[in-house]
């Protein structure tokens, strides 16, 4: 079980770290309609894994509440929202394709900002392979190893086109070297995350329907904050919904298959 837990926490960064490898290959940034059928790709992605992964779980272990089950799912939903909320008026971070900064005034470059600012999308999603993954190891939750797994993949599948948005923009600023460790690094918050949600969950196991669902909150906030309307703006908007069609049915079909 170590292991299978090292390899789940280990997945999603790999994905971050072969997309970052994209900057040794490509000579040119991806083309806007590539870039937004990859955007929308990912929030299928991560709409489908808070909705099979996460919430459905969360309902399923508070069966014992009757007609109330979804009462956990509902309060830990938010409670993601509220903190990924918090985090975005808190935390300075420039999102990519903008110019203004959000968050307090700093006085940090454009590629640390960017940074920050993929790092406030990386912890939920390393929480949520953390908490399924912890989830899966206890016996008495109706997740199984490879369904924790399925998530893992899932998001190490549309953190490869991230690693590759992330990197190739920087390379000219930065180089190829600098672009793709930045590219790389940004990902590494995620194990981190997962690791951190692993060694609490002995700690928070009563509340587990609830962390499964603060998890899918905080993933649900990233999409519509960021991945929805970045894959929507401008011109050929359509490419990024056949991505989230793509994505979303690719996690949804993993999750029900493996899990």
């Amino acid at each position: 079980m170590n292991g299978a837990m090292f390899l789940g926490i280990m997945i999603p960064f790999a994905g971050t770290t072969l997309g970052a490898a994209c900057v040794f290959l490509l000579k040119k940034s991806i083309k806007p309609e590539v870039q937004k059928s990859l955007l929308g790709f990912a929030a299928g992605v991560m709409v489908a894994a808070g909705v099979w992964s996460l919430l459905i779980p969360a309902m399923e272990m508070s069966e014992r509440l009757g007609r109330l089950a979804f009462v956990p799912a509902a309060i830990g939903f938010l409670a993601g929202i509220a903190f990924l909320l918090a985090i975005d008026k808190l935390v300075p971070h420039l999102h990519m394709d903008k110019n203004k900064p959000e968050g307090p005034r700093s006085r940090l470059n454009k590629s640390a900002m960017m940074m920050l600012a993929v790092t406030i999308h990386n912890i939920p999603e390393g929480a949520s392979v953390g908490i399924v993954l912890a989830a899966a190891a206890n016996s008495d939750t109706p997740i199984t190893l490879a369904a924790a797994l399925a998530l893992s993949i899932g998001i190490a599948i549309q953190n490869f086109p991230e690693g590759a948005i992330i990197s190739l923009p920087l390379k000219e600023e930065t180089g190829k070297g600098k672009a793709f460790l930045y590219g790389m690094l940004s990902g590494i918050v995620e194990p981190a995350a997962a690791v951190l949600t692993i060694l609490l969950s002995s700690y928070i196991e009563g509340i587990m329907p609830y962390m499964l669902a603060f998890a899918a909150g905080a993933m649900i906030y990233v999409v519509v904050e960021e991945l929805v309307p970045e894959a929507a703006q401008g011109e050929q908007s359509d490419v990024g919904t056949i991505g989230f069609a793509i994505g979303f049915v690719l996690m949804m079909v993993m999750d029900v298959t493996l899990g």
